[in-house]
């Protein structure tokens, strides 16, 4: 495995195996809107690598195992930390923005991170066939878009305790950080950069329409 790779998973369990066992810890680098507030911003970075058990940790974990080495192979460890780390903080700035009034909202997770790494892996190679639910085989860009949609009405109905607007920021990240590496792909691969963003234009639309 990739060290770099093997360091950010490593990373992960070693710090969600210590909040696990330790309230404490968990509640202080937890993503917490009144805390980030009051000036404790580094809780924008350290949530991502908090889980709730072992499930949340095991799934994210394994999904960017599968998916980091296709922009680790294209572009190099420098440009997947860009992304991972980029992607994570796309996903905690915009849940910031869409409850910033909610001093009492809390998350944790990488999956605004895990998120941006699979959307760079599929506007690099868009045939890329997906399992979903590690069964059903469909295109990726299928799944992105169907992902994006899924995590607007998540974020509208709040039905769940998913942080949905971890995984739309994170994926904006890691589709802008992408496009910017690969300017050439806007010309290469049109359509799936146009599909890929009809998801993020509906968010906005329905953001400045107060829909949320």
């Amino acid at each position: 495995m990739n060290i770099v790779l093997l360091t950010v998973i490593v990373a992960n369990c070693l710090a969600s195996f210590k909040g696990f066992n330790d309230t404490a810890f968990f509640r202080k680098y937890e993503f917490h809107i009144g805390s980030i507030k009051a000036g404790e911003q580094i809780r924008m970075l350290t949530s991502g690598f908090l889980h709730t058990d072992i499930t949340h940790l095991a799934f994210n974990m394994i999904t960017l195992y599968f998916f980091a080495p296709v922009v680790i192979e294209t572009f190099g460890n420098t440009f997947f930390l860009l992304v991972y780390f980029g992607s994570l903080l796309a996903g905690n700035l915009l849940t910031f923005y869409m409850y910033k009034n909610e001093y009492s909202y809390r998350a944790v997770g990488a999956s605004g991170a895990v998120m941006g790494i699979i959307y760079s892996s599929i506007l690099l190679y868009p045939e890329m066939t997906l399992g979903l639910f590690f069964i059903i085989p469909i295109p990726g860009y299928i799944f992105g878009i169907g992902y994006l949609l899924y995590s607007i009405y998540g974020m509208k109905s709040r039905n769940d305790n998913i942080g949905h607007a971890a995984h739309f920021g994170g994926a904006i990240g890691g589709y802008l950080f992408t496009l910017i590496k690969a300017p050439v792909l806007i010309t290469t691969e049109t359509k799936m950069v146009v599909l890929l963003l009809i998801p993020i234009i509906i968010l906005f639309f329905m953001q400045q329409n107060k829909k949320f």
